[in-house]
């Protein structure tokens, strides 16, 4: 397949993948419309957003590609009017190109795709495109690595060195962004390192008329600010330039784990100040922890956000190795508390062995679990606690897509042969516009797990 027919290729699957969007788009105004007041739900105002920054994002990936189908077809066109010259002057005509098997490689200087991009995406986000140019990347790494000699190895011996298997490399497990990707995400200001928010503090009052001609009720509205610091994550790493130049992947590996361990470190730094923004922690304690007297206290932590908030929930993070501890749980006699969809009278539904998404649901609110909560609270340093949330109400900012910027720096330590390499973001997060959306629970009931 040429490049021409490749391009048009990916413009066709870009147009069926926008029509998809487009229809979400469409399908979420009709909702809208029928029933007719005029105003989108906080989900389907999230769902709106996301999948009008989908078309975009579609649009702009086929403007670019229309753009190289263009280039292209005037390159054609012009070898045909250049050798149509040549055959009616007697010249030689333009030769044939030499055809490939393989198309370019994706991550080649001032290509239009980033290694280090796609990989965070894939890994860490989800992504399902990066993880797809990722695959065709090591397709054609394969292919240039294997290229065939009329030799045998044994001709060489000891000449060839081992082949490490470089794409089966094993990255250090991080906890990725669980609570970050449910949150209301918006875009970060382009400037400025702090943005205020209004927020009433003081409202008016209503009260039955004492008797005609009397005063209504009045109470002065006030409100307050409420100050929004951008934060700054990054990392860094010394490289030498010979493990660049002679080694294999050594950046793209440095790239991608600093990507993981920021997307890490800002969803635990932010987890952290949802906790410590709650309204109230609803205590348990318990010598002898079990998922039936959590039960209550659990239902005690919703009904404050329904009490408090004029809102319901939407959502309870907890680490993982608590909800690992909720689907051990069984009765007096044996039999799980805990059980899948096709089980009935069970105190939790869902699946024991997920992690960083929507896992189950406990009191009909999804539970999504999260190893970025910290384990070591308490007087004990060994309690964990649960979050309940209307995460609506959670406002994230970031540049992009979450990414964080790359960064190498060549001069520095350049008299040593080496090279600096990071990563850095922008980010901006508060729980504070509606503290009584959050309850916790905590305590000594949440202790390290037994099993």
């Amino acid at each position: 397949m040429s490049l021409l027919d490749q391009i048009r290729a990916n413009i066709r699957a870009n147009l069926d993948a926008r029509a998809q969007r487009q229809a979400e788009v469409d399908a979420t105004i009709a909702t809208a419309e029928e029933r007719g007041d005029g105003t989108l739900t906080p989900e389907e105002q999230t769902a709106l957003t996301e999948a009008r920054t989908a078309v975009g994002a579609l649009d702009e990936e086929r403007t670019a590609m229309e753009a190289r189908e263009a280039e292209l077809v005037a390159l054609d066109e012009a070898r045909a009017q250049a050798d149509a010259t040549a055959s009616r002057m007697g010249a030689p005509a333009t030769p044939a190109p030499v055809s490939r098997v393989s198309e370019p490689d994706l991550y080649r200087d001032g290509g239009d795709h980033s290694w280090f991009s796609d990989a965070y995406r894939s890994q860490v986000m989800g992504d399902r495109d990066a993880g797809e140019r990722l695959f065709r990347h090591g397709q054609f790494e394969a292919e240039r690595r294997n290229e065939q000699r009329d030799a045998t190895v044994s001709a060489f011996g000891a000449l060839i060195p081992p082949q490490y298997l470089t794409e089966q490399y094993a990255q250090i497990a991080r906890a990725g962004r669980p609570f970050l990707n449910a949150l209301t995400s918006l875009p970060l200001p382009t400037r400025g390192t702090t943005f205020n928010i209004p927020r009433g503090t003081t409202g008016t009052t209503v009260a039955e008329q004492s008797s005609e001609g009397d005063a209504l009720s009045e109470t002065d509205f006030d409100e307050t600010t409420l100050a929004v610091t951008v934060k700054t994550y990054g990392g860094a790493q010394d490289i030498s330039r010979q493990a660049l130049e002679r080694g294999e992947m050594v950046d793209r590996i440095i790239y991608n784990d600093l990507a993981a361990a920021y997307a890490a470190k800002v969803d635990a730094a932010y987890i952290a100040a949802a906790i410590a923004a709650e309204s109230a922690t609803v205590a348990y304690t318990d010598a002898s922890p079990t998922v039936g007297e959590l039960w209550p206290k659990m239902a005690d932590a919703i009904q404050r956000v329904n009490s408090n908030r004029y809102l319901p929930a939407t959502a309870i993070f907890m680490h993982s190795r608590r909800w690992g501890w909720i689907t051990a749980a069984v009765d007096s006699t044996g039999r799980p508390l805990f059980g899948n969809e096709q089980v009935q009278n069970v105190m939790a539904l869902g699946k024991a062995a997920e992690y960083g998404q929507i896992v189950g649901s406990l009191q009909s609110l999804p539970v999504i679990s999260d190893a970025n909560i910290a384990t070591n609270a308490g007087a004990g340093t060994n309690e964990d606690h649960i979050l309940v949330t209307r995460t609506t109400d959670l406002l994230l900012w970031e540049e992009g897509d979450g990414a964080p910027r790359e960064l190498r720096f060549d001069q520095p330590q350049g008299k040593k042969l080496v090279v600096e390499v990071g990563v850095y973001g922008y980010s901006a997060f508060t729980a504070g516009r509606y503290p009584t959306a959050s309850f916790g629970v905590g305590g000594t009931g949440l202790v390290t797990p037994s099993f």
